[in-house]
């Protein structure tokens, strides 16, 4: 079986609580948040398997990033 790793565009997001909030704009509905930006990014990587594995076990295509930059306002 030949396994590679793919690479997705994260976007971080303060809340009001101070909570980093992360979304994966190539993988629709795919969002997590951390205390931390660090415990976000790992919050991230384990949604981002979790939802490539959903779509492995449904047969349906994993999308690719289209490696677009988002700029958000600060």
């Amino acid at each position: 079986m030949h396994c590679y790793m793919m690479k997705y565009t994260v976007i971080f997001e303060r809340d009001e609580a101070g909570f980093y909030v992360v979304s994966v704009p190539a993988l629709p509905g795919c969002f997590t948040q951390g205390k931390t930006k660090s415990e976000a990014l790992e919050n991230a990587r384990e949604a981002i398997e979790s939802y490539i594995g959903s779509l492995k076990k449904h047969n349906e295509p994993i999308p690719e990033d289209v490696g677009e930059e988002v700029i958000l306002n600060a």
